[in-house]
């Protein structure tokens, strides 16, 4: 294992020490419970927007707090869920006086986990809604969900529910925001390489030097199926063939096409994908309206790749265009 750290169990500590030295404008972390806010709270009377999960996926989700998009998160261990305790002490924090959002991905401890802070949150006479998401049209069910993972539409439902909420839209509204975005949003993604959990010191599954994983987990669950390495226009066609057929997205329809690495993949090949992938699209009588092409939420050095397509409507499109100010994101204003 190779890997530029210290010592595992201290890894998540010291590189949230560095973020928030590297972004002290825009963060502040709280190291016991461990959670980030913003460095400047939101004003009263405004929805604050909190989200989380296991570390090693990152900037997902301490790189989108700030102006625009989160007000916190909550980072586990890498590939862990936080605890209830980070989770609650963390909307409390973030709170304005207009309620809580907590956005989260489909995975089975962080559910239970949320669920429970926010039971704790309620009773502390919080306001608080939790939405799911479980947009990957990969599985059904895995080693760590019931039902599909949460995967790309949760950056996209982060920056749209965030540019709502920084517009004082109220807690009701903005739920509603983020499960439409949730239903309107479909993913998947195939591995190249496998990643390595610094505590377990091998990569977590192994593919020969000719082979691709396709449909896989970001935490190295196993997808749909081992395959043959295809040329990256084949890898865009597996990626949206089913992304496509599973909505069904209409002719017509204006879509936000995100095409995400998963951590080990250089940009020249993500533009790569997703010059066919917009191909494909337009194919389909697709207008592609809106477009993110990086490594947004990741599986640590993982060589791979993951498309997302997103249904906008007006509404969503007003709210993806507001400005936005964090470590990962920044445009406007």
């Amino acid at each position: 294992m190779k890997k530029l750290i210290n010592a595992p169990d201290d890894l998540v500590g010291e590189a949230l020490e560095g973020m928030a030295l590297a972004h002290a404008e825009l963060l502040r972390v709280n190291a016991a419970p461990l959670f980030v806010t913003r460095a400047e709270a939101k004003g009263k009377g405004k929805v604050a927007l909190l989200s989380g999960g296991g570390s090693g996926h990152e900037p997902l989700h301490a790189g989108f707090v700030g102006r625009g998009m989160l007000d916190a998160a909550c980072p586990g261990a890498v590939f862990t869920s936080p605890t209830p305790d980070p989770i609650f002490e963390a909307t409390r924090a973030v709170d304005a006086g207009a309620g809580v959002l907590h956005i989260i991905k489909n995975y089975t401890g962080d559910v239970m986990n949320f669920e429970m802070a926010a039971e704790l949150a309620r009773e502390a006479g919080l306001q608080v809604e939790g939405v799911i998401v479980n947009d990957d049209v990969a599985v059904e069910d895995s080693l760590y969900t019931a039902g599909r993972r949460g995967v790309g539409t949760t950056v996209l439902a982060e920056k749209i529910c965030g540019g709502a909420a920084e517009a004082g839209r109220p807690l009701g509204e903005v739920a509603a925001l983020c499960r439409r975005v949730n239903a309107h949003g479909r993913s998947m993604g195939i591995a190249l390489s496998a990643c390595t959990v610094p505590h377990a010191g091998k990569p977590s599954f192994e593919l020969g030097p000719g082979e691709m994983e396709v449909g896989i987990g970001i935490h190295g669950e196993p997808g749909r199926r081992r395959a043959p390495l295809e040329p990256a226009d084949r890898v865009a066609e597996i990626l949206m063939q089913p992304i496509l057929d599973d909505l069904p997205f209409k002719p017509g329809d204006d879509v936000l096409l995100f095409v995400n690495g998963m951590g080990g993949t250089p940009l020249i090949e993500l533009y790569v994908v997703y010059r066919k992938a917009h191909a494909i699209a337009r194919e389909r009588g697709l207008t592609v309206a809106r477009s993110l092409v990086g490594s947004y939420i990741t599986s640590l050095e993982m060589a791979g790749v993951s498309a997302t397509v997103l249904r906008l409507d007006e509404e969503m499109v007003r709210w993806w265009d507001a400005p936005v100010h964090t470590p990962a994101l920044r445009w406007g204003a």
